[in-house]
C-alpha cells in the first residue's frame, strides 16, 4: 500500500506541476477528479467481493485500543514527525524558483528526484522497521530532521538543492513504516484496524499542519528561506515525543522487575 502511495506521488507531483504550469491550477484538480473516478471503476470491476463470514470487533473494544497512552503518543509523533516534510514540500516550487533560481520548467524534473527518493526511502524504512523497529523509529526521524536542517544551507545552490530534494524524499518516506509499525504494535488485537486508519489520518493531519505552518512562516514569520529549519524543528518535536514514549516503555518493562526484586528481599 505504501509503495502504491509512493508511486502515485512520484508520478503525480511532477505531472500536477506540469499541468498547472501549462493549463492552470484548475486543470490539475480536474485531472485528479478524473483519475479518482477511473480508480473507483477499476476497483469495483476487479476487486473480488469477500464471501467469508467476518464478525467485526465491537467498536468499544477498538476504541479502547486507540485510547492507550502509547497509541496516542504514536499518533502525535506521526503527525509532528511528518509535518516537517510538508512545511517544505508544499512550497518547494517557490523555494526552487524564487530562492534557488530554477526556471518553472525545471521544477518537474526536480520533483521526480523527490519521488524517486520516496521509493528508495519506502523500501529502506520497511527493511529497517522489520529488523530493528525502535532504532529505525529514532534513526529515521533524526535523519529527516538532519536533511531538513542541512537544506537551509544549500537553498541557493543549483547543484546541491536537487540532491537535497531527493534526499528529502528518501528521509521522509523512510519514517513511514517505523511510525506505522509503532502504532500497530501498541494498539494490539482488535484495536489494530482502527489504529492503522487513525495513523494514516494523522499522517494527513501532519501534511495539513505542515502546509499551514509553512504558509504562516511565509506570510507572518521569517519568510520563505526559513522553511527548512522550521521544518527541522517540527520533526525534532516528533522525535522528542518518540523519545518520551520509549522512556515510558523502558519504565513499564523495569517496574515488574523492581517489584519482583523487592519481594525477594
Amino acid at each position: 500500500m505504501f509503495a502504491g502511495l509512493t508511486l502515485a506521488t512520484l508520478l503525480g507531483m511532477p505531472a500536477g506541476a506540469w499541468l498547472g504550469l501549462h493549463f492552470g491550477w484548475r486543470a490539475t484538480f480536474w485531472a485528479m477528479a478524473a483519475i479518482g473516478l477511473v480508480s473507483m471503476a477499476v476497483i469495483a470491476a476487479l476487486v473480488p467481493r469477500s464471501r467469508e463470514a467476518h464478525v467485526p470487533a465491537p467498536l468499544a473494544e477498538e476504541l479502547r485500543g486507540i485510547a492507550r497512552p502509547q497509541v496516542a503518543l504514536g499518533l502525535v509523533m506521526t503527525m509532528l514527525g511528518f509535518a516537517g516534510v510538508f512545511v517544505v514540500v508544499a512550497y518547494v516550487q517557490p523555494l526552487l524558483v524564487q530562492i534557488g533560481g530554477f526556471s518553472e520548467a525545471a521544477v518537474s524534473p526536480v520533483l521526480l528526484l523527490f519521488g524517486g527518493g520516496m521509493i528508495v526511502g519506502n523500501l529502506v524504512g520497511g527493511k529497517l522497521a522489520d529488523r530493528w523497529p525502535t532504532p529505525a523509529l529514532v534513526g529515521t526521524l533524526l535523519a529527516l530532521a538532519a536533511v531538513l536542517g542541512a537544506m537551509s544551507f544549500v537553498l541557493h545552490s543549483p547543484v546541491a538543492m536537487p540532491v537535497f530534494v531527493g534526499l528529502l524524499g528518501i528521509a521522509a518516506f523512510a519514517t513511514v513504516s517505523p511510525l506505522q509499525l509503532r502504532v500497530l504494535r501498541k494498539a494490539e488485537g482488535a484495536g489494530q484496524n482502527l489504529a492503522s486508519s487513525f495513523n494514516i489520518a494523522f499522517f494527513n493531519l501532519g501534511n495539513a499542519f505542515g502546509a499551514w505552518l509553512g504558509g504562516m512562516t511565509i506570510d507572518h514569520g521569517p519568510g520563505l528561506a526559513a522553511l527548512p529549519w522550521i521544518a527541522a524543528v517540527v520533526t525534532l518535536s516528533g522525535l522528542g515525543v518518540a523519545l518520551v514514549a520509549l522512556r515510558l516503555d523502558a519504565r513499564a518493562v523495569s517496574s515488574p522487575a523492581v517489584v519482583a526484586a523487592a519481594a525477594c528481599r
